[in-house]
């Protein structure tokens, strides 16, 4: 944890080089992560705060792939580059904390589940650093991180379609019956979130670094001298044409996000562009800044936010109380049954137990800002 200058709050770029509508982006993304993680009632939640099944996507889906974006907007931000060393050790970091996460609290290593989200943003961020330092010096730099993103996502299509896990046959794209999950269970068995899969898995790693790639391309579009209504033009049409595409790609390789399916990924970068530009347009170039302290206030200090949330949801569901049938509970299912499900509906008392979740992680965000206290890594 450091103490450093908060970001700016006027709806430009601060000195630093923090972008506020970037900080806003996140901060927007990283609510919607608290919301939809924290539900009072798993069975009680409306569907766009749900993942879909398989095939598909819903809003949820969109949370994930917007972070990742959002990091390769951030890699461009800088404006001293960063040495492999230090790249790696904040990769290392990233890696760590998720571990822990996923220890936390019983720390039973023998069942450690090894990935996680915070670990895959620990790879694509290591992968996405490296490669922008290493075409930094190259004015064909964004047609050559173009090509490497395309050359990810056409390279894990083909091998996710032709390529069969042993016993299996090619084209298989079940949780279990696809190569992914083949590769991860081969390396990884036993660490995983289910027996036999994991939505994070080491394959589908691969086209998640193609959308850290594609937010890479988006920060340097910001970045370049064009006037503001022509990076926000810039930002519509590639924004379209990422949704147009990811939709076309969808007949042969299925919108997915447990696979992050290329389809998936230029679906989500195209949805994740078009509200960049949005954020761009209202708050760096029209300055409409009064609604966007709160989201500045969670989006700046995204990891505390992230471990804070995920701390909370644990211990809660962890610390075991007597309910009011004198039955053991956990602590959180006692304060949803005793706190909100008087308030409504299931649906509607699920959704208030997540904002009041919500509402407690941004008064501790809130006064980490006012102390200009940000974890740093």
């Amino acid at each position: 944890m450091t103490a450093s200058p908060a970001p700016a709050t006027a709806a430009s770029s601060s000195p630093s080089g923090r972008l506020v509508s970037l900080d806003v982006f996140r901060g927007l993304t990283m609510a919607l992560m608290v919301i939809v993680n924290n539900p009072g009632n798993w069975d009680t939640v409306y569907w766009p705060l749900l993942h879909a099944e398989w095939h598909g996507w819903t809003p949820t889906d969109l949370v994930f792939p917007f972070f990742l974006f959002i990091v390769g907007v951030s890699i461009t931000l800088s404006r001293k580059s960063a040495s492999a060393a230090a790249i790696a050790q904040r990769a290392a970091v990233i890696f760590a904390i998720g571990l822990f996460l996923n220890a936390y609290p019983e720390f039973e290593l023998a069942t450690l589940r090894i990935p996680g989200v915070l670990q895959r943003i620990a790879v694509c961020y290591l992968v996405a650093a490296l490669l922008f330092n290493a075409t930094r010096r190259s004015p064909r730099q964004p047609v050559v991180v173009a090509a490497l993103a395309a050359a990810l996502l056409v390279g894990y299509w083909l091998v996710m379609t032709l390529v069969p896990a042993p016993g299996g046959i090619a084209g298989d794209l079940s949780p279990e019956g696809n190569v992914g999950a083949w590769i991860d269970r081969a390396l990884m068995d036993g660490h995983l979130w289910k027996p036999r899969w994991d939505p994070e898995g080491l394959l589908s790693t691969v086209p998640a670094v193609a959308t850290a790639l594609l937010g890479i391309l988006a920060g340097l579009w910001l970045g370049s001298h064009r006037d503001a209504a022509g990076k926000v033009r810039g930002l519509l049409i590639a924004g379209a044409a990422g949704i147009v595409l990811g939709y076309a790609w969808n007949a042969a390789f299925p919108i997915n996000k447990s696979l992050w399916t290329s389809s998936y990924v230029l679906l989500t970068a195209g949805l994740a562009a078009w509200l960049l530009a949005a954020c761009y347009w209202l708050i760096d170039v029209r300055q409409s800044r009064g609604w966007t302290l709160p989201f500045v206030i969670l989006g700046s200090n995204a990891i505390a936010l992230f471990v804070l949330s995920s701390v909370i949801g644990s211990s809660l569901a962890a610390t075991r109380v007597t309910g009011a049938n004198g039955q053991a509970t956990s602590l959180g299912s006692f304060l949803y049954t005793s706190l909100f499900v008087p308030l409504g509906p299931p649906k509607v008392a699920s959704l208030l137990y997540a904002f009041a979740h919500l509402a407690v992680l941004f008064v501790i965000l809130a006064w980490m800002y006012r102390r200009r206290l940000f974890l740093r890594v």
